[in-house]
């Protein structure tokens, strides 16, 4: 039978050795497991990013500006004599050739004067005739003759100019073209040199731009553009102008591009956008995504090279596409980071993941 003093401490003693197994236990575990890595070590892995290789190709460089589309020519017809406008032969809007029939004026007493101017050169004639003869026969001299000549010659002078007076009246057009505005309707009286109609020629147009001066020198004659109209027409036309002083206040140089419009298929006086390929260019296609800023605000991209470093390359955009755009400044073969540069820096070493063509954005 165990003594009433050794039931008092045996309860406390079981506890106690109970805790030092327990503590025991947890002190081996402690000393046997590997220390963990200090925080430096953890930061040092260098970080992953996506990276496709690109292969520079031949792309043209286009030069795209915004201008209007003008006429060719724009003639103002002005009447060469005075009168009353007595007839037309011409709708608005119709085209019309060179040397046809536009518009009338009244002849008034022209016919008239024609007559008498007629008579005149009659009698003029007549006289010279019977002057001649008498020189022949020495009865008169020939400064008389010579007196009858210059009236011969005054009667027709009068002639001609009163029936090129009448040929005035009947107002033809000087080019081909479209007869856009009848100015001086039937019953209006115009005056010499005031204006009877207007003559559009639209074929060909010319496509008028004004190109900035630190560009002008990527543009030259006979160089093929294309035109781009608002409602969605095109045509190509070939450069045939460019001034060679730059205008006063935009210091922008004008140049012309002729495009053929036989068929009048299209206006002018419109806007249009023109491109007029310069030459061409090695260049890669990439996804605005991928563009971003440096330190120095430079636009650029982000690749990384054989040692596993960020390079950051400034880039200059040359055509844009649907999917992408065309860039300058970068080598001709690339890895570029495609996801993830927005978290590295340029210099920094990362862990390329190699994407697989056609996988992430371009």
């Amino acid at each position: 039978m165990i003594p009433q003093e050794a039931r008092k401490w045996a309860r406390p003693l079981g506890v106690g050795a109970m805790l030092l197994l327990a503590v025991a236990w947890i002190a081996s575990g402690i000393l046997t497991r590997e220390a963990p890595a200090p925080a430096e070590e953890r930061a040092a892995q260098p970080p992953t990013v996506a990276v496709a290789t690109r292969q520079a190709e031949p792309v043209e460089q286009i030069l795209i500006l915004h201008g209007r589309v003008e006429p060719h020519m724009r003639i103002q017809v002005r009447a060469e004599t005075a009168g009353q406008v007595a007839q037309w032969h011409a709708r608005q809007g119709d085209r019309v050739g060179e040397g046809d029939r536009l518009v009338e004026l009244r002849m008034e007493d022209r016919e008239a004067r024609r007559q008498q101017a007629i008579a005149r050169l009659r009698d003029a004639q007549s006289e010279r005739d019977a002057t001649a003869e008498l020189v022949e026969r020495g009865v008169a001299a020939r400064i008389e003759l010579e007196a009858r000549e210059a009236a011969v010659a005054a009667a027709r002078a009068e002639l001609e100019t009163i029936e090129l007076d009448i040929d005035n009246t009947r107002i033809r057009s000087p080019v081909a073209g479209v007869l856009n505005e009848r100015i001086a309707e039937r019953g209006h009286y115009v005056g010499m040199g005031e204006r009877v109609a207007e003559i559009v020629d639209n074929d060909p147009l010319l496509g008028v731009v004004h190109v900035p001066q630190h560009q002008v020198r990527r543009v030259e004659r006979g160089q093929r553009a294309h035109l781009r109209f608002l409602d969605g027409q095109r045509a190509e036309g070939e450069v045939t102008f460019i001034s060679a002083v730059a205008e006063p206040g935009t210091r922008t140089f004008r140049i012309e591009v002729e495009v053929p419009n036989p068929d009048y298929e299209l206006s002018s006086g419109v806007s249009a956008g023109i491109e007029i390929p310069t030459r061409t260019v090695d260049a890669h296609k990439i996804s605005p995504a991928v563009i971003s800023l440096d330190g120095q605000g430079r636009v650029g991209v982000k690749t990384v090279d054989d040692d596993d470093r960020v390079v950051f390359h400034p880039i200059q955009v040359v055509r844009t596409a649907p999917d992408g755009v065309w860039v300058t400044g970068l080598p001709e073969t690339i890895r570029l980071i495609t996801v993830g540069q927005g978290f590295v820096s340029d210099g920094q070493v990362v862990r390329p993941q190699p994407v697989a063509a056609g996988n992430g954005p371009r």
